[in-house]
């Protein structure tokens, strides 16, 4: 059975995390994109090619290099609450004029309110202090063996291909980072996972979510004598 209870942080990490806090802006410029999501120590390659969004790159290359992601709803111009801030850590122009920027992410935010601009792209006011974990060092202890032999098992079902030789060189955060970005699951399980507060959250609810799948999966597969 899983303890998903965390311990209150020590007075001293509670400093250090709100100096690291106070670092990152409160209003920040954000992507909206569906099926999409990424994590703190992880990266996302994105080739830019509209306006709003060139203007929106450009404009956070030239100031601080940060802004947002979050998934966009079905729904008129709506966005999911959370969100990860990402820095600019590679940016390449083409001649053809799109833009391909690498983003590595920093920490999960949460929305407070839209800020209205005359910019072409959408600016939020931002809160981190949900996601405390996502600054502080990786732990190493969780217990994701049968995630990682489910994993294996649910993306070759798939049909997906990865390097687990170099998979097994990340820490085990990053791997479960890596594995909850790239999952063959639906937005709203890639949003849940995202939302999961500590490492630990999901590794479980990833493990449940591809539980699910290899079980509808061999149930499909039965033969009924």
């Amino acid at each position: 059975m899983v303890n998903c209870y965390k311990m209150p942080l020590p007075s001293s990490l509670i400093f250090l995390y709100s100096i690291a806090m106070k670092k990152f802006p409160d209003v920040i410029p954000v992507f909206p994109l569906s099926g999409v999501i990424y994590f703190p120590k992880t990266n996302l390659p994105l080739n830019i090619f509209e306006q709003r969004y060139l203007d929106l790159v450009n404009d956070a290359f030239n100031k601080d290099k940060l802004m947002g992601m979050v998934q966009s709803k079905k729904e008129n111009n709506a966005v999911y609450d959370i969100g990860c801030l990402g820095k600019i850590s590679d940016y390449q122009k083409s001649k053809d004029g799109r833009v391909l920027i690498n983003l590595t992410g920093i920490s999960r935010f949460k929305i407070l309110r839209e800020v209205s601009s005359k910019k072409l792209y959408r600016e939020f006011k931002v809160d981190y202090q949900n996601f405390s974990e996502d600054v502080e060092n990786s732990n190493d202890d969780i217990d994701a063996n049968s995630l990682m032999g489910k994993a294996k098992t649910f993306f070759k079902k798939n049909g997906l291909l990865l390097n687990w030789v170099e998979f097994e060189k990340l820490d085990q955060t990053q791997r479960i980072n890596t594995l909850a970005m790239i999952a063959p699951v639906s937005n709203e399980e890639k949003q849940k996972l995202l939302e999961a507060v500590s490492i630990q959250n999901k590794v479980t609810t990833l493990d449940s979510i591809i539980s699910f799948y290899l079980y509808e999966t061999g149930s499909n597969n039965q033969t009924i004598q």
